[in-house]
């Protein structure tokens, strides 16, 4: 089997309904979430899905059409109603590689965009390898727009996708040295909607609201509990987590921090700081440590979110936020950067302050947070903040993307 394996899947209708092509280029773990959901939204439908797993991203973003024309030809010519592919795919290519899918109706999801990522730390590279990565990056932003001109309509998952998309479109397009077709992100434009990714009806079993009697109260007695469920990587912001559970730690009351988020083979630097950090925390409180595990089985990890007050948010960048949405989902309070997705379903009182700020300003005003809501909730009368984002639920989000994919088949 070659290195860049792709997987298929088929999931048979119990009625006549559409059939769908589902094409996930980079499959990462929101992604697989994502077409997993959908395909259990309508199980009518037949799916088939086509993935690539989430490595090697420059020849991945390059390479998926080639992977797929010669590896999976007669999947993709099985007479479909409707293709759906996310907007790493290498659509216009593989349309050229394959005729027939260029008279499918088609919708190109957009996870994300490959425009406002942030920069990875500072290391000491040669000219030709910032040249590479740079060259790389252009390469993922140009074929994201084929995709998206290809597309008979494009979807992002949040508003703030949808408007860095189309900001970032237009100042590489503004840099480009000659006959750029005029209105190209106006076209876009036209064809465009926000449709955020549905999370499963069965996150909100047991009508997790802050303020209901199920929710577990916190009371002088407890230990405040912190979740931080994001990948290990650098683009979560662990410089900032580090700052947050430095002060945390300095100011001395006690509470418990769990990392569930993934993890690689290599971390970002600051992690083995924090695990230091909190060691040395629990034992001087002699407490029991908090989870610091990856946990594949999703009845433990929406137990852990279930018992956690604070679910929290260091990401340098998060289009739609999908781990602080879980956790709200099970009742955990929010608290992320006032930017990127979250301002348009958090509360202003669960955001803190990161525009123009240092690491350290930023520490100092998510503690600000911490340590009042901690004071606050010890008196049981207080109410905790109560966010209902249930809009964002399968069976709530059902008759948009419904409505979405027959207005693509029908043309309307």
């Amino acid at each position: 089997m070659p290195v860049t394996r792709s997987t298929a899947s088929t999931r048979p209708s119990v009625n006549t309904g559409r059939r769908i092509l589902l094409l996930s280029a980079y499959d990462a773990y929101s992604h697989q979430q994502w077409r997993d959901t959908l395909c259990d939204m309508f199980p009518d439908d037949q799916w088939t899905c086509l993935s690539l797993p989430p490595r090697h991203f420059a020849w991945r973003v390059r390479g998926n059409s080639l992977t797929w024309a010669f590896n999976h030809r007669q999947t993709l010519t099985d007479n479909y109603d409707l293709l759906v592919v996310t907007s790493l795919t290498d659509l216009s290519s593989l349309r050229g590689l394959v005729p027939a899918l260029a008279r499918l109706p088609t919708l190109v999801y957009f996870h994300e965009n490959q425009f406002v990522y942030p920069a990875r730390p500072t290391r000491a590279t040669t000219p030709a390898a910032d040249a590479t990565q740079r060259s790389n990056q252009i390469n993922a932003q140009i074929t994201s727009l084929y995709t998206a001109l290809c597309a008979d309509h494009i979807a992002f998952n949040s508003d703030w996708n949808r408007r860095s998309f189309f900001d970032g479109l237009e100042s590489l397009l503004s840099k480009l040295p000659d006959h750029v077709p005029p209105d190209l992100p106006q076209s876009l434009r036209s064809k465009s909607s926000v449709l955020p990714v549905p999370l499963p009806d069965q996150l909100f079993a047991g009508s997790f609201h802050n303020n209901s009697d199920t929710r577990r109260r916190h009371n002088v007695a407890d230990d405040l509990q912190l979740a931080w469920n994001h990948r290990h990587e650098y683009d979560k912001g662990p410089e900032l987590l580090l700052a947050i559970v430095r002060q945390l730690v300095g100011q001395g009351f006690p509470f418990r921090m769990h990392l569930l988020g993934q993890r690689f083979r290599g971390e970002p630097d600051e992690f083995p700081q924090i695990r230091s950090l909190l060691a040395a925390h629990y034992a001087h409180h002699n407490m029991t440590p908090g989870l610091d595990a990856w946990l594949p089985s999703r009845d433990e990890y929406e137990g852990v979110l279930s018992n956690s007050d604070i679910v929290l948010s260091t990401a340098l960048h998060d289009f739609q936020g999908l781990s602080v949405l879980e956790a709200m989902a099970r009742g955990c309070v929010p608290l992320a950067p006032a930017a990127l997705a979250y301002p348009e379903y958090i509360n202003p009182e669960c955001l803190y302050s990161v525009a123009g700020l240092t690491v350290a300003e930023q520490a100092v005003s998510a503690c600000e947070k911490i340590t009042t809501w901690h004071r606050q909730w010890q008196n049981p009368r207080t109410c905790r903040p109560d966010i209902d984002i249930r809009r964002f639920s399968a069976g709530a989000m059902h008759e948009a993307w419904k409505t979405r994919m027959e207005g693509i088949m029908t043309g309307a």
